[in-house]
């Protein structure tokens, strides 16, 4: 079935063409190309045609092109039916690397979003420390310069015991310290600020953890550099870090389920990321771009030197002739395949003219980074990949990158066989507050959070954590100011899997909304979002129906709000022999904000102000912490629409406008309980409210605010609210020590200290 076609370098031939059923799908396992009996024989009718065997190094190629992580092949059609298509005049490019959309005349921000959940399953530090090095590496090969990073994470619950742990799983907080020091210490030595993002703990991650990581970025829109190449007879140069066996099959490792040997035989998928290469690799990309000598670049992240040649070559109308001897190496002895797949990282491909060849090579010289010539462009759509004098590829570049679609069947949970609505008021307010304040998912993340250089380029105006000195608590989204203008982009993470493991429609569209509830918060006009689409697996028709609702809703709510999604990933396969994850559609949401110096936080100013509640409020509890810490289940996830969410949005903003707001922050998870007492801790000042019942206190409705507005503008704040035929009112005041929300009051300090501690107590 192997026949030793070469020695030096080590090239077989795969004997497909006399392979029966069992004997492909043998092969696929052998190689680890994780490809099906129905791919495998599309493959084998391709060189029944060509009337030869394919070598490896072909096959391998097929492998990283047809996996689900490169070609989406589960996931293509919904997301072509449902979400993608919507697109408004500032957007500039949806189809490369990363989202470009107009920021001003002469800007446009570059924002990407992808997932490194697999890695980071098996190898905490490292998996995290190169998601964010592929992010990076998604803006710069735009032409970018990075401005900000953003990594919503997923864990089990902390307080899991050791023993409890299923076979081959690590540690919730093993994950978490490992995770998070990956982030902080590529991105601070990087120098890029991680602004924002979430943590979050469930069950249903114990097995699986996430981490997806987003980054945002500047460029001049005369700048912007195409994930393509040129045109026919274009050089190729490949520059960065040498290429290794670390991150081998990476791109198939994460198109499928883990399990418990995952540990032992996927960690040389893993790549090795290094920050101190990466740094000068950005600096002469980006100076190479401003010079006007780049056509085209491509990072190489999934399926390596094999996934970005052909890509660019494709999306260029082109082919290729590729020298992989060329290629500069980290170890002796690897074979052509290896080279070829490999996913080492802080590596880009350039597509340049022959005449800036040697301007070019000169620059990454200059910043002491390896760039070699590797191949040109041919006219003819074909790829050839030599070794020496050897040709070792020989294949038709839309067979290969075109990859595979599926129309899967999906099954799809009806709301009358899972309703369920147990929710009561159990009273006990003053205990049910502060399980809500110190349970991880609410409490304060500082401990994350200050261990990320959020400061670094002194672009971050408004920071992760806002308020006074030494007690800031959590603002609703960052505000960056990107160039000399006080023009700024507001960026926000968001999702709640709670309530998308219970109703993945209404739960995607009520993450949806939240995104743009924290965007208008700090006074910015929602703009665009990303997502990062996190599911189990596609090949059964549950798992699909969680996609496919969750999609949907995205769709509807981004056509009916009037903001585009302008890039994204979807990571399937996260799944375990002990569950699927829950439907985890992340979104990123990014606002401008006109003028940087009106941007609003969400701490409390002063005593003696009004607060403002705006919006409605419905006893909707379904995904709650209400419902998580007095185990009452229910079904009724919140619900929202687009339209309203626009007209309320308009208003805020509006208000903004005219009145004097103080501070604002969006009611999410622990309602306007949680949302007060985050605004009283950050800003160091008690409230007094009327609030009359668990439904006020709890409810974590849609499209709701909280307001401090001066106190001699609070009437005229509520009526132009309602003159639109919108819901507000007067709640209470601010001031006192203690947090008085009228029907019970609680000790600031004792509030403070739940909140504070709720997740630092698991991690020191």
């Amino acid at each position: 079935m192997f026949r030793l076609l070469y020695s030096n370098p080590e090239v077989y031939e795969v004997d497909i063409l006399n392979a029966g059923d069992e004997d492909l799908l043998r092969i696929s396992e052998e190689m680890g190309l994780a490809l099906n009996l129905d791919e495998m024989k599309r493959i084998q009718d391709y060189f029944r045609r060509a009337g030869r065997n394919p070598t490896d190094i072909e096959l391998q190629s097929l492998g990283q092109a047809w996996s689900e992580h490169c070609c989406y092949k589960s996931s293509k059609y919904y997301l072509k039916k449902y979400l993608l298509g919507f697109r408004t005049d500032y957007v500039i490019s949806t189809s490369d690397d990363a989202g470009v959309v107009e920021f001003d005349d002469e800007h446009a921000y570059v924002i990407a979003f992808e997932s490194h959940n697999h890695p980071s399953a098996i190898e905490p530090y490292g998996g995290a420390a190169t998601g964010i090095g592929g992010i990076l590496r998604d803006v710069v090969c735009m032409g970018a310069q990075p401005l900000a990073l953003i990594d919503p994470l997923f864990f089990g619950n902390p307080d899991i015991k050791h023993e409890e742990l299923p076979r081959g799983t690590k540690h919730p907080l093993y994950l978490l310290s490992g995770v998070v020091a990956g982030i902080r210490d590529y991105g601070n030595r990087v120098g890029i600020p991680t602004v924002g993002g979430m943590v979050f703990f469930d069950d249903s991650y114990l097995t699986n953890c996430l981490v997806n990581v987003g980054c945002v970025g500047i460029a001049r829109k005369d700048r912007i550099i195409p994930s393509r190449v040129g045109g026919e007879g274009e050089i190729i140069i490949l520059a960065g870090g040498a290429t290794g066996r670390d991150g081998i099959h990476g791109v198939t490792f994460a198109s499928a389920e883990l399990d418990e040997s995952s540990e032992e035989e996927s960690r040389s998928a893993v790549q090795l990321g290094n920050p101190i290469t990466k740094e000068p690799l950005m600096h002469a990309c980006l100076e190479a771009v401003e010079k006007g000598l780049v056509s085209g670049m491509k990072d190489l992240g999934g399926g390596g030197l094999s996934g970005a040649v052909g890509e660019m070559s494709l999306a260029g109308n082109c082919g290729a002739v590729v020298w992989l001897d060329k290629v500069h190496l980290k170890e002796e002895g690897m074979k052509p395949w290896e080279i070829w797949v490999s996913e080492s990282q802080e590596r880009m491909l350039l597509s340049v003219k022959p005449q800036h060849v040697d301007d070019v090579l000169y620059i990454f010289s200059k910043w002491d980074v390896t760039a070699r010539v590797i191949g040109v462009t041919t006219g003819d759509k074909r790829l050839r990949v030599y070794y020496g004098d050897r040709l070792i590829y020989d294949m038709d570049i839309e067979f290969v990158s075109g990859g595979v679609e599926y129309c899967r069947n999906y099954t799809v949970r009806k709301p009358e066989e899972t309703y369920r609505d147990e929710i009561r008021d159990v009273g006990n307010y003053e205990d049910l507050i502060l399980k809500m304040l110190s349970h991880p998912n609410v409490a304060s993340k500082e401990w994350v959070i200050r261990q990320y250089d959020h400061e670094v380029r002194a672009n971050t105006i408004l920071k992760p954590l806002q308020g006074v000195t030494g007690y800031e608590g959590h603002g609703d989204a960052a505000v960056i100011k990107p160039t000399e203008s006080w023009r700024g982009l507001a960026i926000t993470a968001d999702v709640n899997p709670w309530m998308t493991r219970i109703d993945p429609y209404w739960g995607s569209a009520s993450s949806f909304d939240e995104m743009v509830r924290n965007l208008v918060a700090v006074n910015s006009r929602p703009h665009s979002f990303v997502d990062c689409l996190n599911f189990g697996n596609p090949e059964k028709p549950e798992r699909m129906g969680e996609f496919v609702e969750s999609v949907r809703a995205l769709g509807w709510m981004s056509k009916g709000f009037g903001i585009p999604v302008v890039s994204g990933n979807v990571s399937l396969y996260n799944e375990t022999p002990y569950g699927s994850i829950a439907p985890t559609p992340s979104l990123i949401g990014v606002g401008i904000v006109e003028d940087v110096r009106k941007a609003i936080t969400a701490d409390f100013k002063r005593s003696g102000s009004a607060i403002v509640l705006v919006g409605e409020t419905r006893p909707e509890f379904g995904g709650s912490i209400y419902s998580k810490v007095t185990g009452l289940e229910s079904s009724r996830v919140p619900r929202t629409d687009p339209e309203r969410l626009k007209k309320y949005s308009d208003a805020m903003l509006q208000a903004f406008e005219r009145f004097r707001v103080l501070a604002c922050h969006d009611v999410s998870t622990g309602g306007v309980a949680v949302a007060l007492a985050e605004m009283a801790f950050a800003g160091r000042v008690g409230f007094e409210v009327g609030l009359s019942d668990y439904v006020e206190l709890f409810s974590e409705s849609n499209t709701r605010w909280v307001v401090e507005v001066a106190e001699s503008q609070a009437e005229s704040f509520v009526e132009f609210i309602t003159a639109l035929g919108l819901k507000a009112r007067v709640i209470g005041s601010t001031g006192g020590d203690e947090l008085n929300f009228g029907i019970v009051r609680l000790d600031f300090e004792r509030a403070e200290n739940a909140w504070r501690t709720g997740m630092s107590r698991y991690v020191g």
